[in-house]
């Protein structure tokens, strides 16, 4: 255990209530994405999203009804329980029209504050509701009546921050202007905490004239499914606090549903689409099997746990200031530094606390609950010398893993799974990837199997060569490594065997495997495309920040 960190001081994290009232009150125009379950709603969470829209239109598709409050809302709480266990982020539901008048109202509110949901959306038509964009000659219930279901919901709900959002319908039934104002104002002044604006037209003039004349009291939500076309900046523009994506990864996974299932019932093969759709793993990930795998190393007696060695002594010279005062490996995508999202993926696997390698300002590296390392020596050696440096990792089934990539949590499933004594992963997409991030590689490989159409065979290829010179190269390895407990202690046996004959010290980890293949040791690749990403670069960690 690293006994040299500083004292960290523990923040309570705010609510998920509160995390919804800044995203609607906050500085700026702020987003979030629809989910209609639970794996969705991880989905949204893992893309970095600070909220959800749980949609009713999604919800109601998903489980084969109609958006016209066909489900009973006690339904609906069911979905949404299974969201809000599996998220952390805060939910905004679309309540349709409340279930009924202010009394079903206020029950459903104190419902959803007891299973964490953070905020209801509720429009003012009749039930049961018409989805706004079917038909003409919408329906609106009155004014006051509607008033009367918002200060119900105030007054009932059991978190101070528990956001009730007024959607005004006025402009979908072609009531107007004016007409739609009036609502406004009238259901701000009952409480509601903000108001979506809603239109079914394709460009946005009325949407930003009602922004326009709007006094702002309250803040503005925007969904614009419609109007689609239009700028964000325009939205940002016009004064929007929040703006919902609302039912686009419904749709989006209808198409590739459709898809899939045309081309199995075609070809009748898998072959063809095994490459192009998720991972089994990363299922199994997203339902966190690894926080099940990690309980069991804690509850159950008898099983060994993974051993862990991450290098990540070098700077990063190529990303200028930002490791002028910290190596690459602390580098913040995403809110999190990399080396934390890899210990996170680690402890989902039930590691020992890993072996942190460190060099360059090795002091910043103060992370908890890591074995902290330190070669000195990291200006003139290779990752071959660090690696030795934490050499007492090597007794057992161990994760080696470079300081400066970063990859979804199932890449290290996909490695424990296999027995072989020697297992690395390496995308076949290399050459896509190296054009996009226009940076020679060190680690192309070269496998058994000839083309990415063999590498997906049921027989994993074996590693034939790896470094930056291969020839006619088959993929680029990940950088990560694992081993068995055998294959631990032969990798240990040659590391010691290079620092003997003068070989270590310059040596790459590249180096290394070739030795081991030389020495008869079968090498297992399995592929995998994408989701991952090697920090070299300004340019390498701008994507990653994107896309990871």
């Amino acid at each position: 255990m690293n006994v040299n960190s500083p004292d960290i001081q523990m923040t309570e994290k705010p609510s998920k209530f509160t995390m919804l009232r800044s995203l609607l009150t906050g500085p700026g125009t702020n987003f979030i994405m629809e989910a209609h379950n639970g794996l969705s709603a991880k989905i949204v969470e893992e893309a970095g999203f600070d909220g959800i829209w749980a949609s009713g239109l999604s919800i109601s598709a998903a489980l084969g009804v109609r958006d016209n409050n066909e489900l009973s809302w006690t339904q609906v709480l069911d979905v949404l329980e299974f969201m809000s266990d599996a998220t952390s982020i805060p939910i905004l539901v679309d309540g349709d029209t409340g279930y009924g008048n202010f009394n079903n109202f206020r029950r459903l509110v104190k419902k959803l504050c007891q299973r964490q949901i953070a905020g209801v959306c509720i429009e003012d038509k009749v039930f049961p509701k018409t989805n706004s964009f079917l038909g003409d000659g919408q329906q609106l219930t009155e004014i006051e009546e509607f008033c009367g279901k918002i200060k119900a919901g105030k007054d009932n709900q059991e978190h101070d921050d528990f956001s009730i959002v007024a959607r005004i319908e006025a402009l979908i039934a072609g009531r107007g202007m004016d007409e739609a104002l009036r609502r406004a104002e009238a259901y701000a002044d009952a409480g509601a905490d903000a108001i979506v604006i809603h239109s079914k037209k394709a460009d946005p003039d009325e949407i930003l004239t009602f922004c326009r004349l709007w006094d702002h009291r309250v803040p503005v939500v925007l969904i614009p499914t419609k109007y689609y076309r239009t700028p964000t900046d325009t939205l940002r523009e016009a004064g929007a606090s929040l703006i919902i994506w609302a039912n686009h990864n419904l749709r989006s996974s209808i198409q590739a549903m459709r898809a899939t299932s045309a081309r199995l019932k075609q070809h009748e093969t898998l072959i063809d689409v095994e490459s192009e759709v998720a991972p089994l793993n990363d299922v199994f990930s997203l339902a966190d099997a690894g926080e099940l795998e990690e309980a069991e190393t804690r509850y159950l007696s008898g099983q060994a746990r993974p051993n862990a060695v991450v290098l990540a002594a070098t700077r990063g010279d190529d990303l200028g200031d930002l490791t002028a005062d910290q190596p690459k490996c602390m580098l913040n995508v995403r809110g999190e530094a990399i080396l934390g999202r890899q210990l996170r993926a680690l402890s989902r696997i039930g590691a020992s606390e890993p072996f942190v390698v460190a060099g360059y300002r090795a002091e910043a590296i103060d992370l908890p609950g890591i074995n902290k390392v330190v070669n000195a020596d990291y200006e003139r050696t290779g990752e071959a010398a660090s690696l030795y440096a934490a050499r007492q990792a090597l007794n057992g089934d161990c994760i080696i893993s470079y300081g400066d990539v970063v990859y979804r949590p199932f890449f290290l499933n996909l490695l424990m799974e296999r027995q072989e004594d020697f297992v690395i992963l390496v995308d076949p997409n290399w050459m896509e990837k190296r054009e996009t991030r226009n940076a020679e590689s060190r680690d192309l490989v070269k496998l058994s199997a000839g083309d990415a159409g063999e590498l997906h065979a049921d027989a994993e290829p074996l590693l034939v060569d790896i470094g930056p010179g291969v020839a006619d190269a088959d993929g680029e390895w990940v950088g990560l490594l694992r081993t068995s407990a055998n294959g631990a202690r032969r990798l240990k046996a040659e590391l010691e065997r290079m620092r003997e004959d003068g070989s270590l010290d310059r040596a790459e980890l590249g180096t290394v495997l070739k030795r081991l293949m030389a020495r008869g040791e079968e090498i297992v690749a399995l592929t995998v495309s994408g989701n991952w990403m090697n920090i070299n670069d300004l340019l390498d960690l701008a994507q990653a920040r994107n896309a990871m």
